[in-house]
Parts: structure tokens; C-alpha cells; sequence
């Protein structure tokens, strides 16, 4: 499962003030088996996984640190689909000490088990082209980044980008390609290896405009 982890840029609706103790007693890898299953069903693509993080508790690689300290357990999914853009987010869940499980993780596992019974409903034949996903349709595309782009113009994204992304080959209109060229940017930005933390954010924005359009 190809997978981006990204800061929550704007939750929807209100955070819960209560929450329940998670139920779950698997673990996070059999959550992302059972969710990259369930995405795979989706076709899914341009997948994107939300916590309550700042940009500098993401590892170049795009994964969460080991030491992310998320300030709510709310977790947002999006991704394209063969039903088009859907996004799904909860924070139903918070920490099981006993199952040394946090809160982020079961709230995703609350995502993959509600992705699995909506996939049940097309099997046992009650609709026929996924309209159960209907009501989670994300406005414009699965990628969900950083609200404002900084950029007057997809131009002046592009040019932020090669001029920090040197050597690297990539096309604009190739999603995977900027992914490559923002990680090679990364490498010499990200506040870890010593960047700068706004020329860092800006490289963020960029990707988002480039991404999303």
C-alpha cells in the first residue's frame, strides 16, 4: 500500500470532547493488511492518511515519526477511487493502554472495518455500482494537503520546485513524478537535516498545488 501521511489541515465538523476506549485487540499491521485489502477492492490511488501532527513529526519518507505525538486521535483518509475522491474521518476512539495501541491507529482500523462492511453491501447484491459510497465523496481530489498554496500560479510551483528538486527529471502532470521531485527537495529541506522551516512549509504547498490543481 503506497501511503502518505500528512498534517490534518482543517477537521471536519467538531472534535469529539468524549471518547470510548478502543475495542481493538489486533494490531496496527493487521489494520493496514485489512485496510490495504479493502483499498485495493477501491482501486484506490493518491492515498493520503491525516493525523493531528506538525509537518516537521513527518519523516522525509512521508511516514510518521516514531516519536509523533498527535494532539487529538482523529484520523482523516482520503484517496481517488473507481467511485472517485472519497474521505473518511473519525476520532470516535482514544489510547488502549492494554492493547498498547494508540488512539490514531484504532480510529484507522474504525476506517478499514467501515470500508469493509461497505464493500459487503455490493456483495450480497443490494447495489450494483457502489452507491453506499455516495455520502463520503471528497471535494475535489483523495489528496488532501495544506489549504493555502502561497503560489500565485502553478508556474511559480514549478519553478519552486526545480529550483530545489536540481538534476531531477519530472513532469508537472504526473503525480508520481512530483512526489520523487518534493522528496529530493526535502532532503535538503526538511528542518531535520537542517533546512529551513518556511522554505520547508513552502515546498509543502507547492506539492499540493501540483497535485491538486
Amino acid at each position: 500500500m503506497n501511503v502518505t501521511f500528512r498534517p490534518i489541515d482543517t477537521w471536519p465538523g467538531e472534535l469529539r470532547r468524549s471518547r470510548a476506549t478502543s475495542p481493538f485487540k489486533a494490531g496496527y499491521q493487521d489494520t493496514l493488511h485489512l485496510l490495504d485489502r479493502e483499498l485495493v477492492h477501491l482501486r484506490a490511488k493518491n492515498i493520503v492518511i491525516q493525523l493531528a501532527v506538525s509537518e516537521d513529526q513527518i519523516r522525509l519518507d512521508g511516514m510518521p515519526r516514531a516519536d509523533a505525538r498527535p494532539s487529538h486521535p482523529g484520523v482523516i483518509l482520503a484517496f481517488d477511487s473507481m467511485h472517485g475522491p472519497l474521505k473518511y474521518s473519525t476520532d470516535v476512539y482514544e489510547n488502549a493502554n492494554w492493547a498498547r495501541q494508540v488512539g490514531w491507529q484504532a480510529n484507522l482500523r474504525a476506517i478499514a472495518l467501515g470500508l469493509e462492511a461497505l464493500r459487503k453491501v455490493d456483495r450480497y447484491g443490494i447495489t450494483k455500482r457502489g452507491e453506499q459510497y455516495t455520502g463520503w465523496k471528497a471535494l475535489g481530489g483523495g489528496v488532501a494537503m495544506p489549504a493555502a498554496s502561497g503560489f500565485a500560479s502553478i508556474e511559480d510551483a514549478i519553478a519552486f520546485l526545480h529550483e530545489h528538486a536540481p538534476g531531477v527529471e519530472w513532469d508537472y502532470d504526473q503525480p508520481d513524478q512530483v512526489v520523487r521531485a518534493y522528496r529530493a527537495a526535502a532532503l535538503t529541506l526538511h528542518p531535520d537535516v537542517g533546512g529551513d522551516p518556511e522554505q520547508f512549509k513552502r515546498l509543502g504547498e507547492a506539492r499540493r498545488m501540483l497535485l491538486e490543481g
